[in-house]
C-alpha cells in the first residue's frame, strides 16, 4: 500500500541543527511538521525556509510534547526525528521503498552518534535501535522523561530498516555534562513520582556497571579517547540520577517535619 509520510519534530533553539535535519526529509516525506516551544533563535525562520508546518506549542515534557505533535499531521504515518538527527543516504533509500509499499505497523533502525565530531560505533550508544516510522493509529509516546520512547500496541508487526539515523549530539564535552546534570535531574522527579528508591546498590553498583559495560563489555575502548569519555559521563548520570532522586526524599522528609 503507498502512504504519504508526515515527518514531526519538535525544537527549542534549534538554528544550529535544524536545517541539517530538514534537509535530509527533502524528496522522502510528503509533509514536515515542527513543534516549537516558543524559541528565540532563528529555528522559525530556517523551518518556513524549507517549507515546513510550524507551530508554537507550550512546552509540557518531551512525552507530552510529541505526543500533542502527532496530532498535528495530516497522515497517520509519521516518521519522528529529533532537531538534532539527520537520514543518511541509506536510510532515505530504505524509506522511500516502505512508503511505496507499507506493510508493517512500524518500523526500527540504527542510530549513530557523532560526539565531538567523532562517531561513536560501540558502547550502548551503537547500534541503538530507534523506532521512529510508524503508524500512529498503533501506539503514543511513552516511557519516561526525558528518555521518551514509542509505544506499539499490542501485537503489532515491526520491521527493521537499513541504514543508519545520524544523530549529531554534542559539540563539546562541557555541553554534554551540562545535559547530563538536567537530564538526571528530570529522571531523579520522574523516578520519585513512581515511588523508586536510592539505595547503595543505585548509587555504586550501577554506575560501576554502566562504565564496565559501555566501555568493556561493549567495547567502547575501541572509540578512542571520546569512548572513554562516553563511557565515563553514561555511568555518571546513572549516578547523579539516584544522588538526587535520594535527596529529594530526603528534602520532603525534612519539609514533613
Amino acid at each position: 500500500m503507498k502512504v504519504k509520510i508526515s515527518a514531526v519534530i519538535i525544537t527549542y533553539n534549534e538554528e544550529r541543527n535544524i536545517g541539517r535535519c530538514l534537509g535530509s526529509l527533502s524528496g522522502v516525506v510528503d509533509e514536515i511538521v515542527v513543534v516549537d516551544s516558543y524559541s528565540s533563535d532563528r529555528t522559525e525562520e530556517i523551518c518556513h525556509s524549507h517549507n515546513a508546518v510550524f507551530i508554537k506549542h507550550k512546552f509540557a515534557g518531551h512525552i507530552e510534547q510529541k505526543n500533542w505533535a502527532i496530532l498535528q499531521a495530516s497522515s497517520p504515518y509519521i516518521l519522528s526525528l529529533d532537531a538534532d538527527e539527520a537520514l543518511s543516504e541509506e536510510l532515505k533509500a530504505s524509506i522511500l521503498k516502505v512508503k511505496e509499499n507499507w506493510t508493517y505497523d512500524g518500523y526500527y533502525f540504527n542510530r549513530l552518534t557523532s560526539y565531538c565530531g567523532k562517531w561513536i560505533r560501540h558502547t550502548s550508544w551503537y547500534p541503538s535501535r530507534k523506532l521512529r516510522l510508524w503508524d500512529s493509529r498503533q501506539g503514543k509516546w511513552g516511557g519516561i522523561n526525558p528518555h521518551d520512547r514509542y509505544l506499539m500496541n499490542r501485537e503489532v508487526r515491526l520491521k527493521f530498516l537499513k541504514g543508519d539515523l545520524l544523530h549529531y549530539s554534542y559539540y563539546s564535552v562541557s555541553e554534554h555534562l551540562l545535559q547530563i546534570n538536567s537530564f538526571s535531574s528530570i529522571m531523579a522527579r520522574s523516578y520519585y513520582e513512581q515511588g523508586r528508591r536510592a539505595g547503595f546498590f543505585s548509587m555504586t553498583i550501577r554506575p560501576s556497571w554502566r562504565f564496565l559495560k559501555d566501555f568493556i563489555f561493549l567495547r567502547g575502548f575501541r572509540d578512542g579517547y571520546y569512548g572513554y569519555i562516553v563511557s565515563v559521563n553514561s555511568a555518571h548520570e546513572v549516578f547523579l540520577k539516584y544522588l538526587k532522586l535520594r535527596n529529594i526524599y530526603r528534602l520532603e522528609k525534612k519539609a514533613q517535619k
